[in-house]
């Protein structure tokens, strides 16, 4: 089970698992509706090294990104759901429309996003710079909180 941390905790513990050797894997995302293409993802991405780490956009980079009527679940509620995981270790926020300044200073061995994002990986040249790899993980077809809520919402006019 993960745990919750500020960003500059998260920093702090990046150096401690570095020091210990410890390959750490980064991905991020709104995760506002939890679904199996998620966790698939997150299992995948935690096959990779010894610590995931999670980045959750903010409520208000969320809606920035999808519109007013998200997220659905407020982010402390996202990062509750998220941390119970068995393949996240490590859960933070951020608040910009990227997580690229994020991703500059944890510098995570591997950076994961799903195959969606294979044409802008935010972060991608900090951490290659580092020597660390930027991979994308097919998405699994089917799955989109976008689509589930439109699903929700089809069902309840009917």
């Amino acid at each position: 089970m993960g745990h919750f941390y500020s960003r500059e905790a998260l920093v702090e513990a990046r150096a401690g698992w570095k020091r210990a050797g410890q390959i750490v894997v980064f991905t991020n995302g709104c995760y506002d509706i939890l679904h199996p293409g998620h966790i698939r993802l997150l299992e995948s991405a935690r096959s990779l090294g010894d610590i995931l780490i999670l980045a959750l956009n903010t409520d208000a980079s969320v809606q920035r990104l999808k519109g007013p009527s998200r997220p659905l679940l407020p982010e402390r509620d996202r990062a509750e759901v998220v941390a119970a995981l068995a393949a996240v270790d490590a859960v933070t926020l951020f608040d910009e429309d990227t997580p690229r300044e994020l991703i500059a200073a944890v510098l995570p061995d591997v950076l994961i996003k799903g195959a969606d994002w294979a044409h802008f990986i935010a972060g991608r040249e900090e951490v290659e710079a580092a020597g660390g790899k930027v991979l994308t993980v097919p998405l699994e077809p089917g799955y989109s909180t976008t689509n589930i809520v439109d699903e929700i919402l089809k069902r309840q006019r009917t």
